[in-house]
């Protein structure tokens, strides 16, 4: 895959993100979707993808902002830096209490794509940071 089209689907994946579009992320990626978790596992498909979505939905309202796409030679491998700006809106297990706090953070998102889709997405944010500001909001 040329290198702008790799940036143009990472480009409407986060733009799907942004709208709150579920389904929209869901058709930018492959089926056999490999999703690494932020500090957690690793989950296969787009039905583990769909289920971990709206369990996000759930508990957090989020938008990203300054967000920086950058393409691999070769556009096989993607990466996006931005920041996260959200509202902990349900508790989550193994979190603190949730009660409307707002947070903003660092994160990104690793990428790979194979056959014009997505085929894998790597979370990356500090917990530990996300933690601090929530129990402070709280």
């Amino acid at each position: 895959m040329a290198e702008n089209e790799t940036r143009a689907l990472v480009e409407r994946y986060l733009a799907a993100f942004n709208a709150g579009d579920s389904e929209a992320m869901l058709e930018c990626l492959h089926e056999d979707v490999a999703h690494d978790i932020n500090q957690g596992g690793r989950e296969i498909g787009k039905e583990k993808f769909r289920w971990f979505n709206a369990e996000m939905s759930r508990h957090y309202d989020e938008r990203l902002t300054d967000i920086v796409v950058m393409v691999a030679p070769g556009g096989v491998r993607a990466a996006a830096e931005f920041t996260v700006h959200g509202t902990y809106k349900a508790t989550a297990e193994g979190l603190p209490t949730a009660n409307g706090q707002s947070y903003s953070l660092p994160a990104g998102i690793f990428f790979e794509v194979d056959d014009g889709l997505i085929s894998r997405v790597t979370t990356y944010y500090n917990l530990q940071d996300w933690i601090a500001q929530v129990k402070k909001a709280g």
